[in-house]
């Protein structure tokens, strides 16, 4: 069976099924059989009828007696049924599914699994799953498929239910594990202790016990957490084989020069990044390391110090942003800093082209810019922002045979484990302090019925002559006319609800450059006192005057975004809040939103987020270019760190390969899932 077969082709789906299935990103037969359970209803429990337990999940086993459907005073249908074993008899209800007396009729043998109505006084199932028991049944199992069994649940979607999903996968998995060859090398399963891929592959689909998910989940996380460090110690491989940098040097006088003239004194976690990255731009391989650190922790003034000395050795400095408003930002910032050395920050954008001896810009510094000299450092601000083909280009050789030193920024809170997961190619600088003065933003999850209260707080507040921002969520991944609807329909109720002495403004992504412009420089100079915004506010606009942050439908937010949010206020010398409202009742949700009123370190609320949603849930991997983690655990250090070793002792032995053609022809056939610039 070709993994690569389309979808559609397996009898029972066809195009209705396949527009369907790609919903849940299955559009080939190797698609489906990664499409792993989440969860499993434990049904493996068989009792006699008269020993059955209310309070317990279980199945029973016996023959249909009767089965009728009953049409109630409104209008519904119920199916009714009595089954019976050799112990006893019990009645089973479905509600609104009439066609299961076509299905299911007298002296039908049947499975059914469920829980026992605990109200009822005589033994009585509610709508419980079923199937006919036959004489033959599932290949990997002598018991039932929906019934009787720790019973898969998988992610679903409209018109594909787990059920589905589960009789399509026993369909073809013997076929599959049957003709799949394992593209681990022999040594590694063995050290690692691994069942065989296809072993695992079953198990985690149709496992007779929980240790048979953990074996599967062992194995198949492994794989994951393997390939992707594989393709990271690849990708720094030839990153560091095939290119050459210039070599930038700056004296340790100079280099304290430049933080005397700061007017502010850096913080250990600075001065460390500045000594990892300073050694890096001596190299003659080109430096790629990322730069993270919380809001407000200092990134930019560590990447200034590092275009400071790029400029002294006679190069050029380019540093991308992902939107017009930060580059601008930093622009400013960086003018700030570079003031006693006569040094020109240009700017390059859409609306605004002007070239220095270090360029902020979008991405436009891809299409039509072109250095005057040799570009000796190029930085990156959110990365994962940019496209892949985009941020490659970024890092493409320029006109001499020189390629440029890239650092790559992110105020993205991401924990280590995570981060060497994620970007194994690259070498890691964490700003792990605040610098002195960072005050604490007062953070409350507000109740709606007190809504009305927060906004006269915030009229208090506009008196008193600070600002605020009030924030809509995107409804998509991405500024679209639903999420600017939003903001508009939110715009026109305040103008209701606050005081006419208010100030209002609005800023969405789809105003033009100009009136972005206009509206934040309005704001900054408090002739708006309430900016209602989307989330183009989480970089960029730095407004020490303002004071209060009220984020709406709060939980359509990871924790790391809503911390990012936060740091928009409290930048200036007066106590600021930030309060949360949400119309979500679910516990979780709650109780993760809650976490933001007790933590302020990004880095915690990461690790919390990661463990309450995951990764692709916290960082929006799927939209990020990384590989789509379906079942490691990236917070286990220890597999991690395993998985890492081996990549890296494996390469060391072949670094082409060439004797491991099965995990090459693996790499590449999910080289499109992820990528990282080389």
């Amino acid at each position: 069976m070709d993994p690569k077969t389309p979808i559609e082709v397996l009898p029972g789906v066809g195009n209705l099924y396949s527009k369907k299935l790609k919903k849940l990103e299955i559009s080939k037969i190797e698609d489906l059989i990664y499409h792993f359970p989440f969860r499993y209803d434990d049904f493996s429990q068989i009792e006699n009828i008269a020993k059955a337990n209310p309070n317990e999940k279980i199945t029973i086993q016996g023959t249909i007696w009767q089965i009728k459907n009953i049409r109630t005073p409104r209008g519904k249908f119920l199916t009714t049924a009595i089954i019976a074993d050799q112990s006893g008899t019990i009645e089973v209800i479905w509600f609104n599914q009439p066609y299961l007396t076509k299905t299911l009729k007298a002296g039908t043998p049947v499975s059914l699994s469920g829980k026992l109505d605990p109200k009822s006084p005589r033994p009585k199932l509610i709508a419980p799953s079923y199937e006919i028991l036959r004489a033959q049944v599932a290949q990997f199992s002598s018991q039932t498929l929906h019934t009787g069994r720790l019973v898969p649940i998988y992610p679903e979607t409209e018109g594909i239910t787990s059920k589905w999903l589960r009789a399509k996968i026993a369909s073809i998995l013997p076929f599959y594990v049957k003709t799949v060859t394992d593209f681990m090398p022999l040594e590694i399963i063995a050290k690692e202790n691994l069942e065989n891929l296809g072993a695992a592959l079953t198990k985690i689909h149709f496992p007779k016990t929980y240790q048979d998910v953990e074996l599967a989940r062992k194995r198949l996380g492994f794989d994951e957490l393997f390939l992707t460090q594989l393709a990271a110690a690849i990708r720094k491989r030839q990153w560091l084989s095939q290119k050459i940098a210039p070599q930038i040097k700056i004296s340790r006088a100079e280099l304290q020069n430049f933080q005397n003239n700061l007017p502010f004194t850096l913080t250990g976690a600075q001065i460390k990044a500045l000594v990892e990255i300073i050694a890096d731009l001596e190299r003659k391989t080109p430096a790629n390391r990322l730069l993270e650190g919380d809001v407000g922790s200092g990134k930019t003034v560590v990447a200034a110090a590092a275009a400071y000395a790029t400029y002294k050795n006679g190069l050029e400095t380019i540093l991308a942003a992902p939107t017009e408003i930060l580059a601008f930002q930093h622009q400013k910032t960086l003018r700030d800093i570079f003031s006693p050395y006569g040094i020109t920050v240009g700017i390059w954008t859409g609306s605004k082209k002007q070239k220095g001896d270090i360029t902020c810009g979008t991405h436009a510094l891809l299409s039509t810019f072109q250095a005057k000299k040799q570009v000796g450092l190029v930085i990156v601000d959110e990365q994962h922002r940019f496209g892949v083909a985009q941020r490659a280009k970024l890092f493409m050789e320029q006109k001499s045979n020189l390629s440029p030193h890239v650092l790559t920024m992110t105020a993205t809170p991401i924990p280590r484990t995570l981060a060497l997961t994620l970007y194994g190619d690259l070498d890691l600088s964490v700003l792990y302090e605040m610098p002195e003065g960072r005050q604490k933003i007062a953070t409350y999850l507000v109740p709606n019925i007190k809504r009305q209260g927060a906004y006269g707080f915030i009229e208090k507040q506009v008196e008193m002559g600070r600002q605020a921002f009030i924030l809509t969520p995107f409804v998509e991944p991405s500024e679209t006319l639903t999420s600017v609807k939003a903001a508009k329909d939110e715009f026109e109720k305040l103008k209701s609800k606050l005081s006419k002495k208010v100030k209002l403004g609005l800023l969405h992504g789809r105003l033009k450059s100009k009136e972005k412009e206009q509206i934040i420089t309005k704001f900054k100079n408090n002739k708006i006192n309430v900016l209602v915004t989307t989330p183009v506010v989480e970089v960029g606009i730095d407004v020490p005057n303002a004071t209060v942050m009220l984020i709406e439908s709060a939980e359509r937010f990871g924790l790391a975004q809503l911390h990012q949010l936060r740091g928009r206020v409290g930048r200036g010398k007066h106590q600021s809040y930030c309060f949360l409202f949400t119309d979500s009742k679910a516990e979780n949700s709650i109780k993760r939103l809650k976490s933001m009123e007790k933590v302020y370190i990004g880095f915690e609320l990461a690790e919390i987020d990661l463990k309450m949603r995951g990764p692709g849930e916290v960082f929006g991997l799927k939209q990020s270019g990384f590989f789509n983690f379906k079942i490691a655990d990236i917070t286990d250090q220890k597999s991690v760190a395993s998985a890492q070793t081996e990549a890296k002792k494996l390469l060391k032995a072949d670094p082409k390969l060439k004797n491991h053609e099965l995990l090459q022809q693996k790499l590449e056939s999910i080289s499109s899932e992820y990528s990282q610039p080389n």
